[in-house]
């Protein structure tokens, strides 16, 4: 009897730990909002063709994901619109840049946005300091489309160092004209893309 007993006790236990198993197995992928998928073919040729076959896919896809959940329809409180949540002075200065109609300067169009955010993080990725990382590289790319690649340039002068790392250049966030009270959710902005939600979509493409 004692027998049977632990015999049931050791198939209970194996069920309950296989459940708990399955339950940690699941893939980062069922994390993607089902929404996303009609737009993956059209966010990697869009990078492909912006920067190149090893385009940070999965580096994109995750940034979509925090601006806009990849709703077209989102409207920030603030007044950011679309995929790729482009405000309204910096998607007519986008376009101007680009020499897009005001016609087709449409930030709630899925196309024109995915473009607009592939294209816009590799202008603000060709002006970080060529010493870094791709990562430290990105990592300021994001905080510059997030607040302001101005405001990260005046920091790191501010850092007080020749050469400042990119670390050096968070530790000043808010010492130049930036106010403190938006580092938090400035630094929190790369943070959140590259480590919490890039791995999420690591099947879609490279990353960082």
């Amino acid at each position: 009897m004692r027998a049977r007993s632990m015999r049931a006790w050791l198939l209970a236990a194996a069920a309950l730990t296989g459940a708990v198993l399955s339950t940690c197995a699941q893939p980062v992928q069922a994390q993607v909002p089902a929404a996303a998928q009609q737009y993956r073919a059209q966010l990697v040729r869009t990078a492909h063709s912006v920067w190149g076959l090893d385009a940070p896919v999965a580096v994109f896809a995750a940034q979509v994901h925090q601006e806009s959940a990849w709703k077209p329809e989102a409207i920030s409180r603030v007044g950011a619109g679309g995929l790729a949540q482009f405000m309204p002075a910096t998607a007519s200065w986008w376009c101007d840049l680009n020499k897009i109609a005001p016609a087709a300067c449409l930030p709630h169009n899925p196309a024109w946005a995915l473009r607009a955010l592939v294209g816009y993080n590799k202008y603000l990725y060709d002006r970080t300091p060529t010493r870094y990382s791709s990562y430290d590289r990105m990592w300021v790319a994001l905080r510059a489309y997030n607040g302001g690649l101005g405001h990260w340039q005046r920091e790191a002068v501010a850092s007080g160092a020749t050469q400042p790392t990119r670390e050096q250049v968070d530790a000043a966030c808010g010492k130049a004209r930036r106010a403190a009270v938006h580092c938090g959710e400035n630094l929190q902005y790369p943070r959140r893309i590259l480590n919490e939600l890039q791995p999420r979509y690591s099947h879609w493409g490279p990353g960082l």
